[in-house]
Protein backbone atom coordinates (compact mmCIF):
# COMPACT_ATOMS: atom_id res chain seq x y z
CA UNK A 1 0.00 0.00 0.00
CA UNK A 2 1.69 3.14 -1.24
CA UNK A 3 0.58 6.76 -1.49
CA UNK A 4 2.17 9.75 -3.24
CA UNK A 5 1.63 13.49 -3.49
CA UNK A 6 3.37 16.07 -5.67
CA UNK A 7 3.91 19.55 -4.23
CA UNK A 8 4.78 22.84 -5.94
CA UNK A 9 5.17 26.03 -3.87
CA UNK A 10 3.51 24.43 -0.83
CA UNK A 11 0.46 23.34 -2.80
CA UNK A 12 -0.47 19.79 -3.75
CA UNK A 13 -0.73 19.62 -7.53
CA UNK A 14 -0.99 15.85 -7.88
CA UNK A 15 -1.76 12.76 -5.85
CA UNK A 16 -2.13 9.04 -6.38
CA UNK A 17 -2.08 5.65 -4.71
CA UNK A 18 -1.38 2.06 -5.66
CA UNK A 19 -4.78 0.42 -6.02
CA UNK A 20 -3.96 -3.17 -6.97
CA UNK A 21 -1.02 -5.45 -7.84
CA UNK A 22 -0.24 -5.14 -11.53
CA UNK A 23 -1.83 -1.69 -11.82
CA UNK A 24 0.09 1.63 -11.97
CA UNK A 25 2.07 2.53 -8.85
CA UNK A 26 1.35 5.56 -6.66
CA UNK A 27 3.98 7.75 -8.36
CA UNK A 28 2.52 7.04 -11.81
CA UNK A 29 -1.00 7.96 -10.71
CA UNK A 30 0.29 11.10 -8.99
CA UNK A 31 2.20 12.29 -12.09
CA UNK A 32 -0.80 11.55 -14.33
CA UNK A 33 -3.05 13.66 -12.08
CA UNK A 34 -0.92 16.81 -12.52
CA UNK A 35 -2.68 19.14 -14.98
CA UNK A 36 0.30 21.38 -15.79
CA UNK A 37 3.17 18.95 -16.39
CA UNK A 38 5.66 21.83 -16.76
CA UNK A 39 5.46 22.34 -12.98
CA UNK A 40 7.00 18.90 -12.37
CA UNK A 41 10.47 20.31 -13.10
CA UNK A 42 10.13 22.59 -10.05
CA UNK A 43 8.17 20.26 -7.75
CA UNK A 44 8.78 17.68 -5.02
CA UNK A 45 7.24 14.23 -5.04
CA UNK A 46 6.49 12.60 -1.69
CA UNK A 47 6.06 8.81 -1.59
CA UNK A 48 5.53 6.52 1.41
CA UNK A 49 7.73 3.71 0.00
CA UNK A 50 10.98 3.89 -1.99
CA UNK A 51 10.28 4.17 -5.76
CA UNK A 52 10.95 0.89 -7.55
CA UNK A 53 13.96 0.56 -9.85
CA UNK A 54 13.16 -2.72 -11.61
CA UNK A 55 10.76 -4.03 -14.22
CA UNK A 56 8.10 -6.13 -12.51
CA UNK A 57 4.41 -6.07 -13.40
CA UNK A 58 4.93 -2.36 -14.15
CA UNK A 59 7.90 -0.22 -15.36
CA UNK A 60 10.31 1.34 -12.80
CA UNK A 61 8.94 4.45 -11.08
CA UNK A 62 12.48 5.84 -10.83
CA UNK A 63 12.61 6.13 -14.61
CA UNK A 64 9.33 8.08 -14.60
CA UNK A 65 10.63 10.53 -11.98
CA UNK A 66 13.90 11.01 -13.87
CA UNK A 67 12.13 11.40 -17.25
CA UNK A 68 9.87 14.11 -15.83
CA UNK A 69 12.90 15.86 -14.25
CA UNK A 70 11.30 16.09 -10.81
CA UNK A 71 14.15 17.61 -8.76
CA UNK A 72 13.11 16.58 -5.23
CA UNK A 73 11.98 13.22 -3.86
CA UNK A 74 10.90 12.61 -0.24
CA UNK A 75 10.74 8.92 0.73
CA UNK A 76 9.01 7.58 3.83
CA UNK A 77 10.89 4.29 4.10
CA UNK A 78 13.26 2.03 2.15
CA UNK A 79 11.69 -0.91 0.31
CA UNK A 80 12.80 -4.23 1.92
CA UNK A 81 12.18 -6.18 -1.29
CA UNK A 82 15.62 -7.39 -2.42
CA UNK A 83 14.74 -6.30 -5.98
CA UNK A 84 14.66 -2.69 -4.72
CA UNK A 85 16.33 -2.37 -1.27
CA UNK A 86 17.97 1.01 -1.76
CA UNK A 87 18.59 0.68 -5.49
CA UNK A 88 15.75 3.07 -6.27
CA UNK A 89 17.21 5.77 -4.05
CA UNK A 90 20.67 5.16 -5.49
CA UNK A 91 19.40 5.51 -9.03
CA UNK A 92 17.65 8.80 -8.25
CA UNK A 93 20.72 10.26 -6.52
CA UNK A 94 22.94 9.23 -9.44
CA UNK A 95 20.56 11.13 -11.73
CA UNK A 96 21.22 14.31 -9.71
CA UNK A 97 17.92 14.31 -7.82
CA UNK A 98 17.75 15.55 -4.23
CA UNK A 99 16.45 12.62 -2.14
CA UNK A 100 15.38 12.74 1.52
CA UNK A 101 14.67 9.40 3.26
CA UNK A 102 13.01 8.45 6.56
CA UNK A 103 10.18 10.97 6.89
CA UNK A 104 7.35 9.50 9.04
CA UNK A 105 9.24 6.23 8.75
CA UNK A 106 7.46 4.40 11.59
CA UNK A 107 4.04 5.27 10.17
CA UNK A 108 5.11 4.11 6.70
CA UNK A 109 6.45 0.84 8.12
CA UNK A 110 3.19 0.28 10.02
CA UNK A 111 1.18 0.79 6.84
CA UNK A 112 2.97 -2.14 5.19
CA UNK A 113 3.83 -4.30 8.21
CA UNK A 114 2.72 -7.45 6.36
CA UNK A 115 4.87 -6.69 3.32
CA UNK A 116 7.88 -5.80 5.49
CA UNK A 117 7.58 -8.92 7.66
CA UNK A 118 7.29 -11.10 4.55
CA UNK A 119 10.49 -9.73 3.00
CA UNK A 120 12.55 -9.24 6.17
CA UNK A 121 11.63 -12.42 8.09
CA UNK A 122 10.80 -14.63 5.07
CA UNK A 123 7.43 -15.57 6.58
CA UNK A 124 3.87 -14.24 6.69
CA UNK A 125 2.73 -11.64 9.20
CA UNK A 126 1.07 -13.70 11.96
CA UNK A 127 -2.12 -12.69 13.78
CA UNK A 128 -3.26 -14.90 16.67
CA UNK A 129 -7.00 -14.81 17.25
CA UNK A 130 -9.23 -16.59 19.72
CA UNK A 131 -12.30 -16.14 21.91
CA UNK A 132 -12.36 -17.26 25.52
CA UNK A 133 -14.98 -17.44 28.24
CA UNK A 134 -14.99 -15.13 31.24
CA UNK A 135 -13.28 -17.88 33.25
CA UNK A 136 -10.60 -18.57 30.63
CA UNK A 137 -11.81 -21.47 28.47
CA UNK A 138 -11.82 -21.81 24.67
CA UNK A 139 -14.62 -24.37 24.76
CA UNK A 140 -16.70 -26.27 27.31
CA UNK A 141 -16.13 -29.93 27.97
CA UNK A 142 -17.58 -31.95 25.08
CA UNK A 143 -19.47 -35.22 25.06
CA UNK A 144 -18.98 -37.85 22.36
CA UNK A 145 -22.49 -37.43 20.92
CA UNK A 146 -22.16 -33.67 20.40
CA UNK A 147 -22.74 -32.32 16.89
CA UNK A 148 -19.74 -30.99 14.92
CA UNK A 149 -20.23 -27.24 15.12
CA UNK A 150 -18.65 -24.25 16.88
CA UNK A 151 -19.59 -23.18 20.39
CA UNK A 152 -20.17 -19.43 20.19
CA UNK A 153 -18.61 -17.34 22.97
CA UNK A 154 -18.98 -13.90 21.36
CA UNK A 155 -21.93 -11.90 20.04
CA UNK A 156 -22.93 -11.54 16.37
CA UNK A 157 -21.10 -8.21 15.96
CA UNK A 158 -17.81 -9.66 17.17
CA UNK A 159 -18.27 -12.58 14.78
CA UNK A 160 -18.93 -10.20 11.91
CA UNK A 161 -15.75 -8.29 12.78
CA UNK A 162 -13.79 -11.55 12.59
CA UNK A 163 -15.12 -12.14 9.08
CA UNK A 164 -14.06 -8.61 8.14
CA UNK A 165 -10.57 -9.43 9.43
CA UNK A 166 -10.52 -12.60 7.35
CA UNK A 167 -11.24 -10.55 4.22
CA UNK A 168 -8.22 -8.35 5.01
CA UNK A 169 -5.65 -11.16 5.33
CA UNK A 170 -4.36 -13.62 2.76
CA UNK A 171 -4.76 -16.82 4.76
CA UNK A 172 -6.36 -18.40 7.81
CA UNK A 173 -4.89 -21.39 9.67
CA UNK A 174 -6.58 -24.02 11.84
CA UNK A 175 -5.35 -27.21 13.48
CA UNK A 176 -6.70 -30.73 13.15
CA UNK A 177 -8.74 -30.81 16.36
CA UNK A 178 -10.53 -27.55 15.55
CA UNK A 179 -11.66 -28.95 12.20
CA UNK A 180 -12.59 -32.33 13.70
CA UNK A 181 -14.63 -30.77 16.54
CA UNK A 182 -16.16 -27.67 14.91
CA UNK A 183 -16.18 -28.36 11.15
CA UNK A 184 -15.55 -24.64 10.40
CA UNK A 185 -15.95 -23.07 6.94
CA UNK A 186 -13.21 -20.45 7.56
CA UNK A 187 -14.71 -18.07 5.01
CA UNK A 188 -16.14 -14.53 4.98
CA UNK A 189 -19.85 -15.36 4.82
CA UNK A 190 -20.75 -12.53 7.25
CA UNK A 191 -18.79 -9.87 5.35
CA UNK A 192 -18.33 -8.74 1.75
CA UNK A 193 -14.77 -9.50 0.67
CA UNK A 194 -12.34 -12.13 -0.52
CA UNK A 195 -12.17 -15.48 1.24
CA UNK A 196 -8.70 -16.14 2.69
CA UNK A 197 -6.67 -19.17 1.67
CA UNK A 198 -7.50 -21.91 4.17
CA UNK A 199 -4.45 -23.53 5.78
CA UNK A 200 -5.06 -26.76 7.70
CA UNK A 201 -2.68 -28.82 9.83
CA UNK A 202 -3.67 -32.48 9.44
CA UNK A 203 -0.60 -34.53 10.30
CA UNK A 204 -2.26 -37.97 10.24
CA UNK A 205 -5.14 -37.39 7.78
CA UNK A 206 -7.73 -37.35 10.58
CA UNK A 207 -10.06 -34.84 8.92
CA UNK A 208 -13.14 -36.54 7.44
CA UNK A 209 -13.90 -36.11 3.74
CA UNK A 210 -17.25 -34.41 4.44
CA UNK A 211 -15.56 -31.48 6.24
CA UNK A 212 -16.21 -28.01 4.84
CA UNK A 213 -12.47 -27.34 4.46
CA UNK A 214 -12.32 -30.16 1.89
CA UNK A 215 -15.23 -28.89 -0.24
CA UNK A 216 -12.84 -27.39 -2.85
CA UNK A 217 -14.79 -24.09 -2.79
CA UNK A 218 -11.82 -22.00 -1.62
CA UNK A 219 -8.08 -22.44 -2.17
CA UNK A 220 -6.94 -24.68 0.69
CA UNK A 221 -3.43 -25.81 1.69
CA UNK A 222 -3.36 -28.93 3.85
CA UNK A 223 -0.19 -29.95 5.68
CA UNK A 224 0.26 -33.67 6.25
CA UNK A 225 3.12 -36.08 6.80
CA UNK A 226 1.60 -38.48 4.26
CA UNK A 227 2.99 -38.46 0.71
CA UNK A 228 -0.03 -40.27 -0.74
CA UNK A 229 -2.52 -37.36 -0.74
CA UNK A 230 -3.56 -36.16 -4.18
CA UNK A 231 -3.97 -32.42 -4.76
CA UNK A 232 -6.73 -30.84 -6.84
CA UNK A 233 -6.83 -27.37 -8.39
CA UNK A 234 -8.15 -25.77 -5.20
CA UNK A 235 -6.99 -28.22 -2.52
CA UNK A 236 -3.21 -28.49 -2.25
CA UNK A 237 -1.51 -31.06 -0.03
CA UNK A 238 1.94 -30.22 1.32
CA UNK A 239 4.15 -32.88 2.89
CA UNK A 240 6.30 -31.64 5.81
CA UNK A 241 8.18 -32.98 8.83
CA UNK A 242 5.96 -32.43 11.89
CA UNK A 243 8.59 -33.65 14.35
CA UNK A 244 11.23 -30.97 13.75
CA UNK A 245 10.47 -27.22 13.57
CA UNK A 246 6.90 -27.84 12.45
CA UNK A 247 5.89 -24.18 12.64
CA UNK A 248 8.87 -22.94 10.65
CA UNK A 249 8.31 -25.71 8.07
CA UNK A 250 4.71 -24.54 7.65
CA UNK A 251 5.69 -20.88 7.42
CA UNK A 252 8.42 -21.66 4.90
CA UNK A 253 5.88 -23.33 2.60
CA UNK A 254 3.45 -20.41 3.02
CA UNK A 255 6.29 -18.05 2.10
CA UNK A 256 6.84 -20.08 -1.08
CA UNK A 257 3.12 -19.69 -1.80
CA UNK A 258 3.65 -15.88 -1.56
CA UNK A 259 1.30 -15.58 1.43
CA UNK A 260 2.10 -12.35 3.29
CA UNK A 261 -0.32 -12.67 6.23
CA UNK A 262 -2.14 -15.39 8.14
CA UNK A 263 -4.69 -15.43 10.96
CA UNK A 264 -4.15 -18.34 13.35
CA UNK A 265 -7.62 -19.52 14.43
CA UNK A 266 -6.54 -22.93 15.65
CA UNK A 267 -7.22 -24.57 18.98
CA UNK A 268 -5.17 -24.25 22.14
CA UNK A 269 -2.33 -26.53 21.01
CA UNK A 270 -1.82 -24.71 17.71
CA UNK A 271 -2.04 -21.22 19.23
CA UNK A 272 0.19 -22.11 22.19
CA UNK A 273 2.84 -23.51 19.83
CA UNK A 274 3.18 -20.12 18.11
CA UNK A 275 3.23 -18.32 21.47
CA UNK A 276 5.81 -20.64 23.05
CA UNK A 277 8.17 -20.23 20.09
CA UNK A 278 7.52 -16.46 20.03
CA UNK A 279 6.59 -16.61 16.34
CA UNK A 280 3.71 -14.13 16.15
CA UNK A 281 3.21 -10.42 15.47
CA UNK A 282 -0.09 -9.52 17.09
CA UNK A 283 -2.90 -11.16 19.05
CA UNK A 284 -6.61 -10.33 19.01
CA UNK A 285 -8.46 -11.90 21.94
CA UNK A 286 -12.19 -11.78 22.60
CA UNK A 287 -13.47 -12.35 26.14
CA UNK A 288 -17.17 -13.26 26.23
CA UNK A 289 -19.61 -13.35 29.15
CA UNK A 290 -19.94 -17.18 29.22
CA UNK A 291 -18.71 -19.18 32.22
CA UNK A 292 -17.79 -22.80 31.40
CA UNK A 293 -16.08 -23.88 34.67
CA UNK A 294 -14.28 -26.70 32.80
CA UNK A 295 -13.26 -27.58 29.28
CA UNK A 296 -10.39 -26.54 26.98
CA UNK A 297 -8.24 -23.85 28.60
CA UNK A 298 -7.40 -20.72 26.61
CA UNK A 299 -3.78 -20.15 25.52
CA UNK A 300 -1.43 -18.44 27.96
CA UNK A 301 -0.05 -15.14 26.67
CA UNK A 302 1.52 -12.22 28.51
CA UNK A 303 -0.64 -9.23 27.64
CA UNK A 304 1.98 -6.46 27.87
CA UNK A 305 0.84 -3.04 26.64
CA UNK A 306 -2.54 -4.49 25.69
CA UNK A 307 -5.18 -2.21 24.20
CA UNK A 308 -8.72 -3.04 25.31
CA UNK A 309 -12.07 -2.12 23.83
CA UNK A 310 -15.64 -3.42 23.92
CA UNK A 311 -18.06 -4.68 21.28
CA UNK A 312 -21.28 -4.51 23.27
CA UNK A 313 -20.57 -6.92 26.16
CA UNK A 314 -17.56 -8.63 24.54
CA UNK A 315 -14.14 -7.39 25.58
CA UNK A 316 -11.58 -7.23 22.76
CA UNK A 317 -7.88 -7.22 23.66
CA UNK A 318 -5.15 -6.26 21.16
CA UNK A 319 -1.54 -7.22 21.90
CA UNK A 320 1.48 -6.46 19.71
CA UNK A 321 4.69 -8.51 19.87
CA UNK A 322 7.60 -6.07 19.96
CA UNK A 323 10.35 -8.69 20.37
Amino acid sequence: MVGSVIVYEDKIIGEGWHKKAGEPHAEVNAVRSVKDKSLLKKAAIYVSLEPCSHFGKTPPCCDLIIANEIPNVVVGTVDPNEKVAGNGIKKLVEAGINVVVGILEEECNELNKRFFTFHQKKRPYIILKWAESLDGFLAPEKNMDQERKPVWITNQYSRQLVHKWRSEEQAILAGTQTVVDDNPKLNTRDWSGNNPVRVILDQNNRISKDSFVLDDSVKTIIFSKSEKNISTENTIFENIDFDKNMIMNVLSVLYQHQIQSVIIEGGRQTLQSFIDQNIWDEARIFVGRNVFQKGTKAPELQKKNAVKTFIQNDELIYVRNHD
